[in-house]
């Protein structure tokens, strides 16, 4: 194949009416850039579809795609156009290394325990190339937990294992649905992940989108095809069940301990997978308690910013419609000057700001599109970096100390509801200055904004939220140094998207879950250090940011069990 780039495309005349691309147009562009006739291309595929926003509002597609051609005439065109946007096809097809036997015992099986991306991703893999895995939720099947969130965000009553955090799918599952990775993928994972992602129903763009996503509503479909499929091939689910011991013999995990229904037993598996997922603080503990080594690592806390869509589609398309492009996105960070960096995280347009708690007393956020991207408001977290000489005390678990402690905070503040704050009265109280005397710099505030965002430019900004709010002190929540580096964050981004530090900026708290503050240890191959078959996987191991970098982790956690499996059997 031939790999063509920066082939350029009005959104209108390459879009067709039901959203899927014109090929044929596609064909004609690449056909001309190689100065072929477009009968000669036998095959297109689309790799990637990014938007060209420089020369806004004039907005273009850029495409990168692979042809197919004839072998003879693949050589002649590669010659004839020898430039950067031409080359031969670097496309890697992504194959499970290993094939496991359908009759193993229940001895050599393996146990995964936790169903987010990383766990769902490592049981599929290992599922459809014969090794029947084991996998433990400690939270409820999609269907139902969904119906838990909901009651939980309409009535504020939190089920401990069944919420945003916990259950089948993991916490990605009430996100946007972003899966963008800044993982080089030389080894084809990305696509596999993708590839898998769209056979149980996601739509086909995500393949190529440079910024793709699911959303909130499609994931849950996909989730429970995903399960379907692994039972199918002779996986097997136990929801409601958690983790809660390792036995080890010669630093071998020969069986757990599981507590389901209140009551503890013990299974025998082949090796064990840790995909619990950056929340399970208790499962956390329990390892640190058996020896398993980690460590504190570095991470990022903060608090979600909401500001009117059509704000945002002005600033990146040059007009607050978003047309075909949908709502548009942005990615911004910044450096303080005492070093710390800050950026925006897990950003939603068209979302909501969701109470993501599991923990009674406390309170964490985060933000959810559905696949439509609709809503009124764009959101982001705007987070601050922290590390172990931050909060540590020399445990690896003092980044979760820190975190239930800022969360308290947020719970206490809001009194069990979500805490919202302007941003300007937030600036007002962290820096100690008066707004209206303009001691603290440029202000940008309503009058700036009325010539960007007509519809908004009247009136205050109103929140887009799932789950009870009001409006408290969320400048309390921060420790000072964090919170002063939030403004300055703010402050910063305001350069760059106009409006953004606005006055009406809605600042809600605290969004402590972007990452696990432990990692799990583990050698070259991929094996925990204190048993040769106990595997630390995905964002809750510390070894993940996200849904396809936990999910590639899955992928390649599955392929290292399957070589141990197949080398304790002798296979």
């Amino acid at each position: 194949m031939i790999r063509v780039d920066q082939i350029k495309c009005v959104p209108e005349q390459v879009t067709m009416p039901d959203g899927s691309m014109n090929e044929a147009l596609l064909i004609q562009k690449t056909a001309a850039l190689l100065r072929i006739q477009p009968n000669e291309v036998r095959a297109l595929f689309i790799r990637r579809r990014s938007i060209d926003a420089r020369k806004k509002p004039q907005i273009f597609y850029i495409f990168s795609v692979d042809i197919v051609v004839t072998e003879e005439h693949e050589a002649q065109i590669l010659k004839k156009n020898r430039n950067a946007n031409c080359r031969q096809s670097p496309w890697v097809s992504y194959e499970f290394p290993y094939m496991g036997k359908c009759g193993q015992s229940m001895q050599s099986r393996p146990v995964i325990a936790g169903m987010g991306p990383a766990g769902l991703f490592c049981a599929y893999e290992l599922a459809l190339h014969g090794y029947r895995p084991v996998l433990l939720e400690r939270g409820k099947a999609v269907e139902e937990r969904t119906e838990d969130v909901l009651r939980f965000w309409e009535e504020g009553i939190l089920k401990p294992d069944s919420n945003v955090q916990f259950g089948e799918g993991g916490a990605g599952t009430f996100s946007d649905g972003k899966l963008n990775t800044l993982i080089k993928d030389k080894d084809g994972r990305c696509a596999e992940v993708l590839r898998i992602f769209c056979m149980h129903g996601a739509d086909r763009e995500i393949c190529y989108d440079h910024k793709p996503h699911i959303g909130t509503d499609a994931l849950v479909s996909i989730v429970r095809n995903m399960r379907n499929a692994i039972l199918e091939h002779g996986g097997e689910i136990h929801f409601g069940t958690k983790l809660n011991g390792l036995h080890m013999t010669d630093r071998k995990v020969t069986d757990i301990s599981v507590v389901s229904d209140g009551k503890e037993r013990s299974m025998p598996c082949g090796a064990v997978v840790l995909a619990v997922g950056h929340s399970a603080r208790d499962t956390l503990q329990m390892l640190y308690e058996a020896d398993i080594p980690m460590e504190a690592k570095a991470f990022a806390v903060g608090l979600r910013v909401e500001h009117p869509q059509a704000l945002i589609n002005k600033s990146q398309y040059g007009t607050a419609k978003e047309g075909m492009l949908g709502a548009a996105a942005y990615k911004l960070t910044a450096r303080t000057k005492s070093g710390r960096g800050v950026y925006t995280f897990c950003m939603c347009p068209g979302g909501y700001v969701v109470n993501a708690s599991s923990e009674s007393g406390m309170l964490a956020v985060n933000g959810m599109s559905y696949s439509g991207r609709d809503g009124k408001n764009a959101n982001s977290a705007v987070i601050v970096t922290v590390d172990p000489k931050d909060y540590g005390d020399g445990s690896p678990l003092s980044g979760i100390v820190f975190q239930r402690d800022l969360e308290h905070k947020a719970y206490k503040i809001g009194n069990g509801s979500i805490p919202i704050e302007r941003y300007g009265d937030y600036k007002a109280e962290v820096c100690g200055r008066n707004r209206d005397t303009g001691e603290d710099g440029d202000v940008r505030g309503k009058e700036y904004c009325a010539d960007l965002v007509e519809d908004s430019a009247g009136g205050e900004w109103e929140p887009c939220i799932k789950g009870s709010y009001t409006y408290a002190k969320v400048s309390e929540i921060l420790p000072k140094e964090l919170a002063e580096a939030f403004v300055e964050g703010m402050e910063a981004f305001g350069e760059k998207i106009p409006g953004y530090n606005d006055d009406r900026t809605l600042v809600e708290g605290v969004e402590s879950r972007t990452s696990s503050p432990v990692r799990i240890l583990r050698d070259e191959t991929l094996a925990c250090p204190a048993a040769v078959n106990l595997f630390p996987c995905g964002e809750g191991a510390g070894y993940a940011g996200g849904i396809v970098s936990a999910a590639m982790d899955g992928v390649r956690v599955a392929e290292a069990v399957a070589r141990k499996i197949d080398f304790f059997s002798g296979m």
